[in-house]
C-alpha cells in the first residue's frame, strides 16, 4: 500500500456529542498475530457508541483518548496478520470490532479472526455492517434470554417489543417470527406500517392510551418482553405478564438493577434479567445466512459518506431512526 494515512472520526474526551467528533488524517493500523486488516465499505452506528463517548461506560471505556468510536463493520480484506488461517486478502467480511479498541468510523479498521465472518455478494455491506450488536442483541434476547426456537419448534411463546422499528427491535420482530410466537410490538405513530410489515401480530402506537399501558389488543399476557425502548417503569410491564413472565432490558440503567434484585431476593416469579450481547462469531454467521437466504432485512434508515458522519452520529443520539444508520468511507 502506498499511502500509509487514512482519514477517520475521533473524539478527545467525554462528551460533547456530534461536534466532539474530528475529522482526522491518522496513520493505516497494522494487524497482529490472528488479526485483519480491512478496507472499509460500510459502518453501522449503534446507541452504545454514542453512550461510550457521553462517559456511561467510563473509566473502562474508552481504553484510551483519542478514541475512534464505532465497532460494526463491513468491508474487505487488504492483509492478514501472522495466525490467520480462514481469510486472505480480498475477501468480503461483516465483522465487529471489540469496543475496547473500537475504530470503525474510519477508511480502514483491524478485526480479530475471531469475530469476523464471510459474506456473500447476495448481502450487501450495509446490510451486513447493521447486523453484529444490533442483530446479535437480538438474537441472543430471544434465543437464550426468552427461550424462543428459531426454527419454529417448542410451544408457542407470547411477545412483547418496544421501540420495534429501532435497530435492534426490527431484527427482533423479524428473527421472533421465524420461531413459534405470537409478536405484540410498540412503535411511534409513523412506524406502525412499517412493524407490521415486518411479521408483528400487533402493533401498538407508544403514544395512545393502551400504548403506553402495553395492553396487547387481543388480551394476552407476555411471557417475555424485549425491552428495547427506556423509561418504561416496572409497574407498567408487571400487570401485562404471564405468571412467569419476564422483561429482558437490552439498555439497563440503575432503576434496572434495583429491580433485578427485588425479583430477586423476593423470589418473585415475575423478573427483570438485564441483558449483555456476548458476540458470538457462529451467531453473526447465521445471521449473515439469514440475510443472505431472504429471511432476514437490514432496513437502513440512512446513509451518510464518511466526510458527514458527525450528521449520522446526531442522527442516532436523536433516538428515532427506523433500522439502521450507515456511514459509507
Amino acid at each position: 500500500m502506498a499511502e500509509t494515512l487514512m482519514h477517520a472520526l475521533q473524539y478527545d474526551s467525554y462528551g460533547g456529542g456530534a461536534a466532539a467528533l474530528k475529522h482526522v488524517e491518522v496513520p493505516i493500523p497494522t494487524p497482529n498475530k490472528d488479526e485483519m486488516l480491512l478496507k472499509l465499505d460500510a459502518i453501522s452506528l449503534n446507541p452504545v457508541d454514542w453512550k461510550i463517548q457521553e462517559g456511561v461506560l467510563r473509566p473502562f471505556l474508552p481504553r484510551k483518548f483519542p478514541c475512534i468510536p464505532a465497532s460494526d463493520v463491513a468491508g474487505e480484506v487488504v492483509k492478514v496478520g501472522p495466525g490467520v488461517t480462514n481469510f486472505k486478502a480480498g475477501d468480503k467480511v461483516v465483522a465487529a470490532l471489540h469496543h475496547f479498541t473500537g475504530g470503525g468510523l474510519a477508511e480502514y479498521a483491524v478485526a480479530k479472526e475471531n469475530l469476523t465472518v464471510a459474506r456473500s455478494p447476495e448481502v450487501s455491506a450495509a446490510e451486513g455492517a447493521g447486523l453484529p450488536v444490533a442483530g446479535l442483541t437480538a438474537h441472543q434476547a430471544l434465543t437464550q434470554a426468552a427461550g424462543v426456537k428459531l426454527d419454529g419448534s417448542g410451544q408457542q411463546v407470547n411477545l412483547l417489543i418496544t421501540a420495534a422499528s429501532g435497530g435492534v427491535g426490527h431484527y427482533a420482530v423479524q428473527l421472533a417470527k421465524l420461531g413459534n410466537t405470537h409478536v405484540t410490538a410498540t412503535c411511534g405513530a409513523r412506524n406502525l406500517d412499517f412493524v407490521k410489515s415486518l411479521g408483528a401480530d400487533e402493533v401498538l402506537d407508544y403514544k395512545t392510551p393502551d400504548g403506553a399501558a402495553l395492553k396487547s389488543p387481543s388480551g394476552r399476557k407476555y411471557d417475555a418482553v424485549i425491552h428495547c425502548a427506556a423509561g418504561i417503569p416496572w409497574s407498567t410491564f408487571e400487570p401485562n405478564l404471564s405468571s412467569n413472565g419476564k422483561v429482558i432490558d437490552i439498555t439497563p440503567g440503575p432503576s434496572a438493577f434495583l429491580t433485578f434484585a427485588m425479583k430477586k431476593l423476593t423470589f418473585s416469579k415475575k423478573k427483570l434479567e438485564p441483558l449483555f450481547v456476548s458476540l458470538k462469531k457462529e451467531n453473526l454467521n447465521y445471521l449473515v445466512n439469514l440475510v443472505k437466504d431472504g429471511k432476514l432485512k437490514t432496513v437502513i434508515d440512512s446513509k451518510y459518506p464518511l466526510s458527514k458522519a458527525e450528521e449520522a452520529w446526531a442522527k442516532s443520539i436523536d433516538g428515532h431512526a427506523t433500522g439502521k444508520i450507515i456511514v459509507e468511507p
